[in-house]
């Protein structure tokens, strides 16, 4: 399986630009009322900017020119409320749009956070979570600019471009030539952004997500790094990381920076034309005092929006590769996934059968790590699973777990092939507790009940009584509702596993799976445990895989895995006096125990 480490940047498949923002802004059309509420406001926003202009212009060349001040006055009155009016409307849909490029960006991260909960474990197995979360946090944020942008500054400025250049033209044709005669330099250096910024920025995304995977791996095993006093090494691999982060952003940016002075530049060069060919070219008197000041309220309000459109058109290639990077992750097919015409598993009894199961990772087809097995569990049986590591143990309840499909062959509970089911309902009949204790930050009650979250608290107390976890949560300060951290803090590793062996009990499961899980109790612990577990498996199908072969001496059969197969099956007895391959395995324990 190919694994992406923290130092490592990631692939991405290359996608079409246009598709990605079309896509993005396709999440903006659930709310067409707001957005249209918003376009009204921003029309009469617009119709005020227009105005005000040819107001100044007939106050100028009309009311104080023939010295009319009862109509200066009008002129003023009547712009002095159209302004209040758009600065009301202005305030309006700026807080309405913040609302809805929020919304959609929470429907983003929500879809992007149930999609990768559907993803199998190939998926987790081949990446560090620190680049997970990347892609659910940052570069979700990152589209938040380019989403309120895009109608709070995008279809205005576009429009106030359209709408001002006719009126330019209506005011003054040649004068309007003349002051968008640089916009060739404008459309020249966002052909270059798109080209060389676009790539800029996706080798920073990556490194972003490097950052991001090894704080998150780092501080997960901070027991790791202070144990071996390598503070150091890990500050210098940082340190490294973040020097990458800081060269890719100012590659970047170099491009983004490059890009202002061209509008400034083309802006300048408009403006001089604009007076260049006004007072040289046309003559001085050929044009009014109030139609140049009106003209030159225009070319802002031309300029100003080209620039606005400039920078977003910036900023939504800076932010493009962000959106490929959440589209990447949504574009992911779930390897197990419920097959379209998947029925609902009703309550079963617990038959399991492999019927020439096959299994390879997808990126090693050519290694079979189960080749052909086949075998029948009937209802209520115990068994062991035991051989080598790697030799396919916990491959085999993975596969009744489906957290894998079988590459080859059937496997089938009570007589129903499990890729013809939901995946939904065939886990919830199912309790599978493996050699890593994961708690949950949170009381031990939740971490408890997760494991059936409808269950009482006689149905939780009944579990930890089961597997002994209650005398130790009872000594405890507040018990049951005693807060723990993910890492269970204050808790011995033993009492973890007590806890998460009680999770998987209160969901009272028709069959279950115990990988290693008695591994890291004492011996004294284990032996009541046991006891527990006895009375616990009694009417369910288990599979139990222990290294410690002391532990599974009373299972009904003993499956010895080696070499993509079962090479052994029987209980303890017939195991041991066949002197085959469980049996050296069991010799060679015992006799480094008695050497203890």
């Amino acid at each position: 399986m190919s694994i992406n480490s923290v130092k490592e940047d990631e692939e991405q498949k290359e996608s079409v630009k246009i598709k990605v923002i079309l896509r993005l802004f396709k999440y903006m059309l659930q709310y067409r009322k707001q957005i249209i509420l918003v376009l009204a406001c921003m029309f009469l926003s617009l119709g005020i900017s227009i105005i005000n202009p040819l107001l100044l212009q007939r106050a100028i060349d009309v009311e104080i020119a023939d010295g009319n001040w009862e109509g200066l006055i009008v002129i003023v009155s009547v712009s002095l409320t159209i302004s209040i009016i758009y600065m009301l409307s202005s305030k309006f849909w700026m807080k309405t749009m913040a609302h809805v490029s929020n919304d959609v960006l929470l429907t983003i991260r929500d879809e992007l956070y149930t999609h990768i909960q559907t993803l199998s474990f190939s998926f987790f197995d081949s990446r560090p979570t620190g680049k997970i979360l990347a892609r659910v946090i940052g570069d979700v944020n990152s589209l938040k600019d380019v989403l309120q942008s895009t109608v709070t500054q995008l279809l205005p400025d576009f429009l106030t471009v359209i709408v001002v250049f006719i009126m330019m033209l209506a005011v003054n044709p040649y004068l309007t030539v003349s002051a968008v005669a640089a916009l060739p330099v404008i459309f020249a250096g966002m052909y270059l952004a798109e080209i060389i910024a676009h790539k800029r920025w996706q080798v920073f995304r990556k490194k972003s997500s490097n950052i991001s995977a090894f704080v998150h791996e780092d501080f997960s095993g901070i027991g790791v790094v202070q144990s071996f006093t390598a503070e150091k090494e890990t500050e210098k691999e940082f340190d490294g990381l973040v020097k990458e982060h800081q060269k890719s952003f100012v590659k970047a940016v170099l491009v983004a920076d490059a890009f202002s002075p061209t509008i400034e530049i083309s802006w300048g060069i408009g403006t001089f034309l604009l007076y260049y060919i006004g007072i040289r070219k046309l003559g001085v008197d050929a044009v009014g005092v109030g139609t140049y000041t009106a003209f030159a309220i225009y070319l802002s309000m031309f300029w100003g929006p080209i620039r606005n459109l400039a920078s977003y058109y910036n900023k939504l290639v800076t932010n493009m590769s962000a959106a490929e990077r959440v589209f990447d992750i949504m574009d992911t097919p779930a390897d197990v996934s419920d097959a379209e015409d998947a029925v609902e598993l009703g309550t079963i009894k617990g038959s399991v059968e492999f019927e020439n199961v096959s299994f390879a990772y997808p990126d090693e087809p050519q290694t079979k790590v189960l080749d052909n097995v086949s075998f029948k569990i009937e209802p209520g049986e115990t068994i062991a699973l035991v051989g080598p590591t790697g030799a396919g143990k916990t491959t085999i309840v993975s596969l009744i777990s489906r957290f894998y499909n079988a590459t080859g062959g059937k496997v089938m509970v009570d007589g129903v092939d499990l890729q013809k089911v939901t995946i939904a309902s065939l886990r919830k009949q199912m309790g599978v507790m493996t050699q890593d204790n994961y708690l949950f930050s949170g009381t031990i009650r939740d971490n408890i009940k997760y494991g059936r979250l409808d269950a009482t608290d006689e149905e939780m107390i009944e579990a930890a009584k089961a597997v002994h976890a209650h005398d130790f949560i009872m000594r405890l300060e507040k018990g049951y509702d005693t807060e723990i951290s993910e890492r269970g803090a204050r808790l011995s590793i033993g009492q973890r596993q007590l806890l998460a062996f009680a999770r998987t009990m209160v969901s009272d499961p028709a069959i279950l799976i115990l990988d290693e899980a008695t591994s890291s109790i004492d011996t004294h612990t284990e032996i009541l445990v046991q006891q527990g577990i006895e009375s616990l498996l009694e009417g369910r199908t288990s599979f139990v895989i222990a290294h410690r072969l002391s532990t599974i001496k009373n299972a009904d059969r003993i499956f010895v895995i080696d070499n993509g197969g079962i090479v052994e099956a029987g209980n303890h007895e017939e195991l041991m006096a066949r002197k085959g391959a469980y049996s050296r395995l069991y010799e060679a324990q015992f006799e480094g125990i008695k050497e203890i």
